[in-house]
């Protein structure tokens, strides 16, 4: 799994190398400050579990790679936005200076802008793919990281602020704020291999939905227990901001039993699928184990 995750690392870091525009390039503040936040570290989460979707259901190849960069594009660029003054107003990021803290904040806001944009380029470069399944992984990013999800969640989270939400709220928030980017990685990994079946795509769904939620989850209980070295982000920053978490509803205890239960949905939901999704089943051991 090491030498999965190191390769998946490798191909991602180097198609990002391609698409992304040099510092030489018009507007050098701009690229230097895209290039310092897809750079910056991070787990790849998302281009993990394209590629371990696209093994589930057939084999990665250089599609997979790049619907993978797109992934890493689209998720840094809400990163970056989510830092922001205006949004979560935090100055630290994947353990160094938020991008508008290390530029300025119209600099942070382009960045985030391209990086969007380039994402979707990217989808519009595949080789050799059918045009109903291109489209439809354009579809399925666009709907993940739009107000079918990513969007929506951080305006209700961002509407949520300082007051207290029932569960429900809390994870449908979750739901369209986490969850529905991580469906769409999953998802985008098999289709882009041309090999996936409906029955296929529905162990996915379930899959991705219920670890989406866990990751979340334990986003939250790190907030709480883990620090500031290891998450790479300032610890307990949602308590101090007064926002809703599963900790804050249902306390930590019945929070970890959460993670487990929704571990244990998203490993029963690969079933139909064998061994072929053993990558995605240590993928989301580690979610739910992770101390970052």
């Amino acid at each position: 799994m090491e030498t999965f995750i190191v390769e998946c690392h490798d191909q991602v870091n180097d198609q990002l190398e391609k698409i992304l525009p040099s510092e030489k390039e018009p507007g050098e503040r701009l690229n230097a400050a895209i290039r310092y936040s897809v750079f910056s570290g991070g787990k790849r989460i998302r281009p993990l579990l394209c590629f371990g979707s696209a093994c589930a259901v057939g084999e990665p190849d250089e599609n997979t790679t790049k619907i993978a960069a797109a992934l890493e594009m689209m998720h840094t660029y809400s990163l970056i936005h989510d830092d922001l003054p205006a949004m979560d107003d935090d100055d630290l990021r994947r353990g160094k200076r938020a991008c508008h803290r290390e530029f300025d904040e119209g600099t942070a806001i382009l960045a985030g802008d391209a990086l969007q944009s380039l994402a979707i380029k990217q989808l519009t470069e595949l080789s050799d793919i059918d045009p109903s399944i291109n489209l439809e992984l354009i579809r399925l990013l666009v709907r993940g990281s739009g107000t079918q999800g990513m969007v929506t969640g951080q305006a209700i989270d961002m509407a949520s602020t300082g007051a207290q939400v029932d569960l429900p709220t809390l994870v449908e928030m979750h739901r369209l704020k986490t969850a529905a980017m991580i469906q769409s990685s999953v998802l985008m990994g098999a289709l882009g291999t041309g090999n996936a079946t409906e029955d296929q795509l529905d162990a996915l769904k379930s899959y991705s939905t219920a670890i989406g939620v866990a990751f979340q989850i334990q986003d939250d209980i790190l907030d709480v227990e883990s620090t500031t070295q290891d998450m790479g982000k300032n610890q307990g920053a949602d308590t101090r901001a007064e926002k809703s978490t599963f900790t804050s509803v249902l306390g930590v205890d019945s929070a970890k039993e959460n993670v487990k239960e929704l571990y244990d949905d998203c490993i029963n939901s690969l079933e139909p699928l064998g061994e072929s999704a053993d990558k995605l089943r240590h993928i989301a051991n580690f979610i739910v184990t992770r101390n970052f």
